[in-house]
This record gives structure tokens, sequence and C-alpha cells, in this order.
């Protein structure tokens, strides 16, 4: 990086944020409190409203959102008639899954062959600590010369939508002349990148009974329905031979037309194993970006070990589609409940439950604000040019902001590129990548304030 006096004070406070960002990970604040205890949680809010309040901020609040979750909201004020920029993160975490996975603990900060590993690290407790950078580099050199408001949510992976329905409710509290969404990712480490647009998402539980209670399969096999195979059923036909999404009426022939996601790199990326195909049709950049998506995230069935010879009277899924830009997650989610209802076989009961809901999103990457953003990475990352990328998952937030504050821009950065494994086994973040984002955002915000 090309010495700067920004620069040269986030690389002297990184041992700080390496400290802080391991205090942050140890909190177990996955937000759904039937697996993790809430006090995890609140000592997570109150970590981070205590480091706001340690720079300066006012007005610092835990903010009781309808979900039952708290977001942290601190005012920093600014010169005179200055702009302002809202700042925002998150800092509750999906679980850890399969902890024996992990090599190293799931919520102990380690570092390792140069990145640091640790539930959260990059998403998004690593992007509480950008911000925390990039405002002490201003600081430390002259001063922030915007008004800043920062809002850290505490539900976000959950998709229960609290902070969306208490800013909705409070509509003056998260106003801003743009804000900078810290929860996105380069599209390559040491490539800067701004995220253009998200896919939105929904959250379906479906429910399938067929008996009063289970049977011996040996007796009644055969002719039982079996609550299981007809959910097995339902899920398979969410998906064409190919692997495609396909549920009636929601189209799946939408292209790409920016950065290209090459197949060889995404594979390595993903980790997929040698000899297995990827799914679906069109470019991978049209799959992951353009196109919905459906997944199953878990089925509730007997489990291998301790299984009866049974046929199953009721089973259930969780299910998330991803809806890309243009199509409304509202009318995507009648049509998967729909489509579900269509395809249950032998007459099975079924039922729908909507757990969360978001739009997807679309930036406006010609904005003045994008232009102070490219010239700040520009310098972040010498000889690197701004790209601008989609991403494939989402942030309900966003959309709700852009419907709240229609003249407002919104740009995406963050920490959760490829080699992150956000969501997954081992997941970490590359403390270059902090320091030359938390570099990047700081001259943001001085080349915006002048803009």
């Amino acid at each position: 990086m090309s010495s700067n006096p920004v620069a040269e004070t986030v690389a002297s406070l990184m041992p700080r944020a390496k400290a802080e960002l391991a205090e942050l990970v140890a909190f177990k604040s996955v937000a759904d409190f039937d697996q993790y205890p809430r006090s995890e949680s609140e000592g997570a809010a109150n970590w981070i409203a205590d480091a706001l309040r340690s720079e300066g901020f006012q007005d610092v609040a835990l903010l009781d959102t309808p979900d039952g979750t708290q977001s942290v909201y601190g005012y920093l004020p600014g010169p005179e008639g200055a702009k302002t920029v809202l700042l925002y993160a998150h800092y509750d975490v999906q679980p850890p899954l399969d902890e024996a996975a992990w090599t190293t603990p799931p919520f102990e900060l380690v570092e390792r062959d140069g990145r640091w590993y640790g539930r959260g690290s990059a998403d998004c407790k690593g992007g509480v600590v950008m911000h925390l950078l990039a405002l002490r580099a201003l600081k430390a050199n002259g001063g922030v010369p915007v008004h800043v408001k920062v809002i850290v949510e505490g539900s976000e992976e959950q998709g229960t939508g609290g902070l969306e329905r208490y800013a909705e409710a409070h509509p003056e509290l998260l106003t801003a002349d743009t804000i900078v969404i810290g929860d996105a990712g380069n599209f390559r480490a040491g490539l800067p990148t701004v995220t253009a647009t998200l896919r939105g998402m929904t959250l379906v539980r479906v429910q399938v009974n067929t008996l009063e209670g289970n049977l011996h399969s040996g007796q009644f096999g055969g002719a039982a329905p079996d609550a299981l195979a007809a959910l097995i059923r339902v899920l398979d036909s969410l998906r064409a031979k190919d692997g495609s999404t396909t549920v009636d009426g929601l189209s799946g022939e939408a292209a790409w037309d920016g950065l290209q996601y090459e197949e060889q790199a995404f594979r390595e990326d993903a980790k997929v194993l040698d000899g297995v195909e990827l799914i679906g049709s069109g470019t991978v950049a049209d799959r992951v970006w353009a196109r919905p998506a459906v997944t199953v995230l878990g089925i509730d069935c007997p489990p291998v070990v301790g299984a009866t010879p049974s046929v199953q009277a009721g089973a259930r899924a969780l299910i998330s589609l991803r809806v890309p830009p243009g199509v409304d997650a509202v009318e995507a989610t009648k049509l998967l409940e729909a489509h579900i209802e269509a395809h249950t076989p032998w007459g099975a009961r079924v039922s729908t439950e909507r757990i969360g809901q978001g739009q997807a999103f679309r930036a406006d990457t010609s904005s003045p604000a994008y232009a102070s953003m490219a010239e700040a990475m520009a310098v972040a990352y010498p000889g690197q040019e701004m790209q601008s990328a989609g991403m494939g998952g989402s942030i309900p937030l966003c959309n709700t902001l852009a419907s709240l504050y229609p003249e407002t821009e919104i740009l995406l950065i963050g920490l959760s590129e490829p080699e992150a494994q956000i969501h997954a086994v081992n997941e970490s973040v590359s403390p270059d990548e902090l320091e030359r984002l938390s570099v990047a955002e700081a001259l943001f915000l001085r080349n915006y304030a002048a803009s």
C-alpha cells in the first residue's frame, strides 16, 4: 500500500483491531435463542455500544427491535453543514454448524496461514472493526469530515426483519446522504469491489403429514403413505434434471452482463469435489447473481443412528429461495407456496409457514458516492481499479433503506471475499483485506465530504 498518513495510522492500529475482533468473536451471538443464550447477543451488543461511546459517539442506544433482538445505534457529529454517512454492519452470526469440523474453536479468533479464523470474523464482526478503524484513522489525521451514524444489527442472519421494521417505524433515525453497508466483499482478495446487486430471499418451512402416527414398515409399508417420501418428492420438484431451480411461474432465464465469474475459479472458491458437476445452466454469474436459486436448508426426520423400521407420519423442511433484482420477493414466495402445494403427492396434507423475507437490491453505481469510493479504493489497492459485481446473498435491510430514503446513495463493501468461507466451517478474514478496506473507507469519507 502506498504510504499516506491514513494508511500508516491504520497499519499501526492493526494489533488493536485483532484484539478487539477476538473479543467480539468470543460472543456466541447467534440470534436464534433456542440454540444460544440471549445473553451472548446482549454481550456483543453492549461491547459495540461501549466501543462507540469510547470513540465519542452520542445518543448511543440499544434498540429493541420487533423480532426480540437488539440493534446498536450511535451518532458522531461532524463539522457544521457536513454531509451525513450511515455505516452499517451486524454482530449476529450464523451457527458454527459442526464444531468438530472446525480446525480451531469457532468462537476463538486464531491466526493461521496469514488469516484470522473464527465465526463472524468476516461476516460481519470484522465489518464492525473496519468501521472503527476507518474512523480512528480519520480522527488521528485531521478529524472526521462528515456526520457519522452507525447502526449494527442483531438479527441479519435470521432474516426476521427486526431492524427493517424498526427503521420503518422510526424513519428519521437512519436518514443519511450516503449509506455504507459493510456486509459484502471483494470479488477476489486484493481486487477492490463494490457490490451492485443483491438477491432477495424468502424462507419457508414446509410440513407434510400423512398418518396419525408412525407405523411398522413391515406391516404397513407399501400402502401406507410415507410423509418423508412425500416431502422428498416435493423437494425434488424444485429442481430440473440439470439442477436449475424450477418454481412454477418463476422465470430462471435472466443473464448477467457485468464482471464474469470463471467456472474454474468458482469450483475452487466453492471447493467442489473433483468429478462433481456444477448445477444449472448459463454462465456462473447468471446462476449466482441473476437467477433464482432454491436451497433445502434442513429436514426434520429421524437420524440414521437410532432409526426404527417405521413409515413416517410427518416430516418438515426449511427452504430458502433467493430471487434476483426485478423479481418481487412477496410474489416469489406465493409462487413457491403454490408450487409446493401443487407438487405434494398422494393427497398428503401440506402446510407452509413464512419464516423470513427480503427484497432484492440494485445500486446506482453511477452516483457521486461511487466515484468517491473508486478514488479511495485506487489508493488503498495501488494499481487496481474498482470493480462492480453481484452478490448471490441477501441483505434485506438494503431494500428497506432504499425505499425509506430514495435519494440516499447506498454502497456495499466488506470482508466476505471467497476465501473467507462465510456461513461455512473455518470462516476467516484476511487481515490485509481488513487493513486495506479500512483505509478505503476512511479515504472515501474524506473524498465524499469534499465532493
